[in-house]
């Protein structure tokens, strides 16, 4: 689990090894890096929406 977070995670910002990005793609589990894809994109905006309204008080 640790390993799908922290490759969503590199893919996210750029930084994701092509070495490890071959063995993402043959791994056969495109669900669970989708899954876990939406799942870190929704925190990061409730993540930033949180903090705009802290700053606009």
């Amino acid at each position: 689990m640790w390993s799908i977070v922290r490759s969503v995670l590199a893919a996210l910002i750029g930084v994701q090894k092509n070495q490890r990005r071959e063995e993402d793609f043959t791994s056969g589990r495109p669900a669970a890096f989708i899954i876990t894809g939406v799942i870190i994109t929704l925190m990061f905006v409730l993540i930033l929406m949180m903090l705009a309204n802290y700053a606009a008080r």
